[in-house]
């Protein structure tokens, strides 16, 4: 009996050591996990402080570039201090926690995207997190079509981008996306018939208060109305601008002395450039007036018949940057160039005021923001009576104080000096065109239009927004605002 109960103690001895054992190995790793659950949070914290240090970096550059838009140097002289710049970053004691450092690199030439990457630091710890993000300044070019008077796109008409009107539009072709006006309601000078229609509508639809159909068949991405208004005022102290622009580094030419100038781009960074001597003359039963109007200021055939040579082979400007101060007549290709060129006449009168036109194909070689063009007008953007039937214009088109469009020519028009159409019937041809297709935008103050309701001019007009156009515009291109916009933020491995 006693080395029984000697047996059973040795036992619970055993016993006791075991769970001793194992209870000693829970706790210690539980110790180990509170541990290195303590070290983990700490880490934590500390990453999501260089985080928010290194946002604090961004929202910094970005109040910078609110109010000096051309620095990009924080202040420092370029040559001499390019980055990065370092700023410690402070609690409201004035205690320092930290730093970011900011690495800016200043827009490509002719785009206006900032990109700032900024490190942030923890004093106490080595961790850093990085954040990138890029700013832009949009250009006035954010739509396919833009307005600052009553728009009517009649059938055959196909518009791919958002178009906006500071007036009412009529709308009975294609719309690929938003079409807006600044206008709830509004009476259509077409109908002149005192009816209220909202202010973007398609025949058919009913008048307020009756809420119009969705009419998804033309409004593919809906319409909205009213929207704030477009400011066209901004272009007139661009136009001005760009003159200086050109005077000072750009190509610049003063009046003619005839009746404007032509030229011509060449895909090998040159240009030919013109005097215009005459214009090609239309048939005396050819007369303005215009369907729906008493009269076109400015009409005429405005197509060129005889030129001489003023200059050829000009390099473009390094600045981009070709004014004409005269009437201007352009077209031909680019390869990888971005211009910008205006025509214009100071001090700005509306009786001298300047017009530039496309007869023939302007177009890209590239289309992935490369090539890009704008012309920027005075007056009038303007086709001309005789025009290729199937014209191509790759550009931004910016009509300041007139608009951009084709004169009205009647089934009498013709163009009997013609000498590249050799019979009557052919010239007749001229008052219907077959298709325009415009690859950019267009901006015009006064009326658009290339076709009117009795089937003369460009049967189907075909208009694609360039996106890139936005943060990418021809040099010097006129913008919405003077302010910046981000356009991407996101966090980036440390460098």
């Amino acid at each position: 009996m006693r080395k029984l109960c000697s047996t059973k103690k040795g036992l619970i001895l055993v016993n006791v050591l075991v769970f001793s054992v194992i209870a000693l190995v829970i706790t210690m790793s539980l110790v180990n996990w509170g541990a290195t659950l303590l070290k983990r949070t700490v880490q934590m914290v500390n990453s999501q402080q260089a985080y928010e240090i290194a946002e604090s970096g961004i929202d910094y550059y970005r109040w910078h570039l609110a109010n000096l838009p051309s620095d990009y140097y924080d202040g420092n002289a370029s040559s001499t201090s390019p980055g990065p710049y370092i700023h410690p970053f402070q609690d409201k004691d004035g205690n320092v926690l930290g730093q970011f450092a900011l690495t800016i690199t200043p827009p490509a030439t002719g785009t206006s995207i900032v990109t700032v990457r900024s490190k942030g630091t923890m004093a106490s710890t080595s961790l850093s997190r990085t954040i990138q993000a890029t700013f832009a300044v949009p250009s006035f070019a954010q739509y396919a079509v833009v307005s600052n008077d009553n728009i009517y796109f009649g059938s055959g008409t196909t518009i791919f981008g958002p178009i906006q009107s500071n007036y009412g539009i009529h709308f009975d072709g294609i719309a690929h996306n938003i079409v807006a006006s600044a206008l709830s309601q509004y009476i259509d000078p077409d109908l002149n018939d005192g009816v209220q229609r909202y202010g973007v509508y398609t025949t058919g639809d009913p008048t307020p208060p009756t809420t119009p159909p969705a009419d998804a068949n033309i409004f593919l991405s809906g319409r909205q109305f009213p929207v704030p208004v477009i400011d066209f005022n901004n272009i007139t102290t661009d136009l001005s601008q760009l003159l200086t622009i050109a005077q000072n580094g750009g190509s610049s030419y003063t009046s003619s002395g005839v009746l404007g100038y032509y030229i011509l781009l060449h895909t090998n960074d040159t240009y030919d450039i013109y005097k215009v001597t005459s214009l090609q003359s239309l048939s005396g039963t050819c007369s303005n007036d215009a369907v729906g109007l008493s009269g076109q200021t400015g009409w005429g055939s405005w197509s060129v018949v005889n030129k001489t040579i003023f200059r050829s082979a000009v390099p473009f400007p390094s600045s981009g940057v070709i004014f004409v101060q005269d009437n201007l007549w352009i077209d031909g290709a680019i390869n990888g160039a971005r211009l910008t060129i205006a025509a214009g006449a100071f001090p700005a009168n509306p009786s001298t005021y300047k017009n530039i036109t496309i007869n023939n194909n302007i177009t890209y070689t590239n289309f992935n923001g490369q090539d890009s063009l704008g012309l920027i007008a005075q007056n009038n953007i303007n086709v001309g009576f005789v025009s290729a039937d199937n014209l191509t214009i790759d550009a931004a088109l910016v009509a300041q104080n007139g608009r951009a469009g084709r004169y009205y020519y009647s089934s009498n028009c013709s163009t009997p000096t013609d000498p590249n159409y050799p019979t009557t019937s052919s010239y007749r041809n001229y008052y219907i065109r077959s298709k325009l297709s415009l690859a950019g935008m267009i901006a015009s103050n006064l009326r658009y239009g290339f076709a009117y309701t009795d089937g003369t001019g460009y049967q189907i007009r075909n208009i694609t927004y360039d996106g890139n156009l936005l943060y990418g515009p021809p040099p010097s291109f006129p913008s919405a605002t003077n302010q910046y916009s981000t356009i991407s933020w996101k966090e980036v491995p440390n460098q």
